[in-house]
């Protein structure tokens, strides 16, 4: 696949894992702790919505499957925008962990899976739904926290489509199970396959080359 030499070219400390890991896990710890922090100021802690129960997480893990298979077929079928989209993931995600050892992206991914989850199922979906109540409450701050993850994660149009139907995914796991860390595993699960197996093939291309 093409790589933009650009990014080739990029500052040494750009893709490094000891300027990479420090500055995801500041983010990413500070989007859990903002939803902390909000959760408990409105009367909504996340926190509570954490219920580790036996097989919670192996649950969670089985439900990255489906998440896992939407990828697959994108990178087996990289028709159109999705051709797109692996060019800019290419260039422009893969680099920032192209330092990184298998510890660095299991950090990255647990952090992400919390504090993304904290914040986007257990805050913004949590209190929407109650604010709004009934069905109509919970249908539509499903559908609309689904849409601000999708933009949140805006890279081109399409990654932020792809991202809005995870969100959406992971709102349906934590509403049928209601136990937040069901979405939390299967983000962070998810992240760290996709970031491992991209990774991996960037080596395997480099090595070809």
């Amino acid at each position: 696949m093409y790589i933009d030499q650009r990014m080739n070219d990029a500052p040494q400390h750009e893709s490094s894992p000891t300027y990479l890991l420090p500055a995801a896990v500041a983010f990413e710890g500070g989007v859990a702790l903002l939803a902390v922090g909000v959760g408990w100021f409105v009367g909504h802690p996340p926190l509570k919505l954490i219920h580790w129960l036996p097989g919670a997480v192996f649950w969670g893990a089985l439900g990255t499957l489906p998440l896992l298979a939407m990828v697959a077929v994108c990178i087996a079928f990289p028709v159109g925008p999705l051709r797109q989209l692996l060019e800019v993931v290419q260039r422009l995600v893969i680099p920032l962990f192209a330092g990184c050892n298998w510890i660095d992206l299991a950090i990255i991914a647990v952090l992400a899976g919390l504090g993304e989850e904290l914040l986007f199922r257990g805050l913004i979906q949590g209190v929407s739904s109650a604010l709004i109540g009934g069905a109509v409450g919970r249908w539509s701050a499903w559908i609309g926290t689904s849409v601000l993850f999708g933009l949140a994660h805006w890279i081109t149009p399409t990654y932020a489509a792809l991202a809005g139907l995870i969100g959406f995914y992971l709102g349906w796991l934590w509403l049928a199970s209601d136990n937040l860390l069901l979405p939390i595993t299967a983000h962070a699960l998810y992240d760290f396959v996709v970031l491992a197996y991209l990774l991996k093939l960037r080596t395997t291309e480099e090595s070809r080359q």
